[in-house]
């Protein structure tokens, strides 16, 4: 599953974040090889996933997000199992740990908002050791570059990408991938 996500990613950089049904059906026909699922909920999370996949999109769901689904072990087994996206995204370390145990591919995102926020996230990912982490907002290549070296885990830059430029200074800064809703950006 991660060499795959690697290797698509790196093929084509951009990664649609979807958080509504018309968006989702837009990012179905477009060239975007993986998707951040951002909504959903226990009943239908298993269709979208399955249709992600028939259209050969990398589907990774943001656990956190999924409406009556419980942030412990047994959601992600029932995850896992059943539903069998690519991998999951969570804010929360301990759904990482767990998440690899049941061999999820995991991509942690952090929110960096100050200078204590980014010693907490370093040490966050220290610890969970996800296979990716996702900064947000991504407009901010000093710090993906310096959590990049911190870290040496790959990063993917999401949140307030409006256009080429903001896709090329974060991967000049050191991205692997770029998540965005921004759907004007999916066809760059």
């Amino acid at each position: 599953m991660a060499t795959k996500f690697f290797i698509n990613i790196h093929e084509n950089p951009i990664i649609a974040a979807v958080n509504d049904s018309l968006k989702f059906e837009e990012m179905l026909k477009s060239p975007v090889e993986n998707v951040f699922l951002l909504s959903g909920n226990i009943l239908n999370i298993g269709g979208i996933v399955n249709k992600c996949k028939r259209h050969n999109k990398g589907v990774f769901i943001h656990i956190d997000l999924i409406d009556g689904i419980a942030k412990d072990k047994w959601s992600l087994e029932y995850i896992a199992k059943n539903v069998k996206p690519d991998g999951i995204i969570t804010t929360k370390s301990n759904l990482i740990k767990l998440a690899k145990k049941f061999g999820l591919f995991t991509i942690q995102r952090l929110f960096i908002l100050d200078s204590l926020s980014l010693e907490r996230g370093i040490k966050l990912i220290k610890s969970a050791k996800p296979d990716a982490v996702e900064i947000l907002p991504g407009i901010i290549p000093k710090v993906i570059k310096y959590i990049h070296e911190e870290t040496r885990i790959p990063i993917i830059a999401g949140g307030l990408i409006r256009n080429k430029e903001d896709v090329i200074e974060c991967l000049n800064a050191g991205t692997l991938g770029i998540s965005t809703s921004n759907s004007e950006v999916w066809y760059m």
